[in-house]
């Protein structure tokens, strides 16, 4: 049975397929934004290893890329005051969903002051930040400080969110309003969800309420399909910008790729960065709270976003053609081409990203001689030698090598 494209393009398996049809373009040279130099593919390897040799001591103790990287001290208090089980996983989903949804770019000026003083920026800071919020009630209807629901998320504001996030004319944040837009539109859309979002018993609608769902048929399940869990994270679908859309269907983080063609929907290709970095989070949260195995997690793809795009640049291996380093600024006193986050040129590389990143994650299997989940090699090596790199080369701001622009929204890169 042929899958309309509207379903189709929302489901994992169409990321990989569409991202390897534009790297079978590169492989008949017939890329339009990008130069590829497969000499440079070892170093980045090599990159990768020896980080991962650095941060990990014993390979088989490498975690999965998941935002509880970020949250790991709340978990682990959490944890110590409470037994794992039903009710501390629903409270890590809805810590887990809020603070995935703020996690974008906020720019290289802002910063969170913690407790103890220190200045943290980036998904570090924004992760700190949306704990704090968390346990001050932001989120919560009734100024409760152990949970999200929908009432709650209503009410957030962008002064709100800007007093939570300390932002300031000294301390500005890039996507403010974006975040508190789309914490909005989450209470409107998982009270319309109760498939996947049930209320309790007492009328209350939480994010956190996806374990209700997933464990509906059977409480006692040792085992969730990758797909059931997915299904649920796309009925988020109402939250996004409108995009591309087919048939009124938003399709979400999909966009159009040149060399793939002119006609739609043939030449869309999805990649659902923020969709499958919430579910790696969400996975991470079922399997370690309540002890349940997401089986089929192998269909998801590596986060095409601009740490692991930018280790592959800044290694060599793709480099922008020179007409298209110049429509975007680049090259003139040093300055980085720059482009809006929906051109072809950015939809190119992270077709590309995600490809490379299934190359890297099967090179380092062989290099280590074992298994590795492709989230743990997100983990151990890409993203922070993506990181590691761009702070070499560009020490005033450790950015990427190629500037993606913030839209009037958030954009899910």
């Amino acid at each position: 049975m042929t899958i309309p494209p509207k379903d189709y393009l929302r489901t994992l398996g169409s990321i990989r397929d569409r991202c390897y049809q534009v790297y079978e373009k590169a492989q008949q040279g017939k890329l339009c934004y990008f130069d590829i130099d497969e000499k440079k593919f070892d170093g980045i390897v090599d990159h990768v290893e020896d980080l991962t040799h650095r941060r990990f001591s014993d390979i088989k103790t490498i975690p999965p890329h998941s935002r509880l990287r970020h949250l790991g001290e709340t978990y682990q208090e959490w944890r110590s005051k409470q037994e794992p089980g039903i009710e501390l996983a629903r409270k890590m989903v809805d810590l887990v969903i809020v603070s995935v949804l703020v996690d974008a770019g906020a720019g290289q000026q802002w910063k969170y002051t913690t407790k103890d003083g220190k200045q943290i920026g980036r998904s570090e800071g924004l992760a700190i930040a949306s704990v704090d919020m968390f346990l001050k009630g932001y989120f919560a209807g009734d100024d409760a400080m152990d949970h999200v629901d929908a009432d709650g998320l209503s009410n957030v504001s962008v002064e709100r969110m800007a007093a939570g996030f300390q932002v300031s004319d000294s301390n500005p944040m890039v996507g403010l309003e974006g975040r508190s837009q789309l914490l909005n539109k989450l209470a409107t859309v998982i009270k319309n969800q109760s498939t996947y979002f049930p209320a309790t018993a007492d009328g209350v609608v939480r994010p956190g309420n996806l374990i209700d769902y997933l464990l509906k048929d059977d409480k006692d399940a040792k085992t969730v399909p990758i797909e059931k869990l997915w299904m649920a994270v796309m009925s988020l679908g109402g939250i996004w910008p409108a995009r591309v859309e087919i048939e009124g269907v938003q399709l979400g983080d999909v966009w159009p790729c040149t060399c793939l063609g002119d006609e739609s929907p043939e030449n869309l290709v999805p990649f659902h960065k923020l969709s499958q970095w919430l579910t790696y989070s969400l996975i991470e949260v079922i399997e370690s709270c309540l002890g349940i195995t997401v089986e089929g997690v192998e269909q998801m793809t590596g986060l095409p976003e601009y740490r692991n795009g930018g280790l592959l640049v800044d290694h060599g291996l793709l480099t922008l053609k020179p007409e298209i380093t110049q429509r975007g600024g680049g090259g003139v006193d040093g300055a980085l081409p720059s482009f809006e986050g929906s051109d072809p040129a950015i939809v190119e590389w992270r077709a590309l990203t995600v490809v490379y990143l299934d190359k890297i994650h099967k090179a380092m299997e062989t290099r280590l001689g074992q298994k590795l989940k492709l989230a743990q090699v997100l983990e151990s090596g890409t993203w922070t030698a993506g990181r590691e790199i761009a702070a070499k080369l560009r020490p005033d701001t450790a950015g990427p090598p190629i500037i993606i622009q913030v839209m009037t929204t958030i954009i899910m890169l």
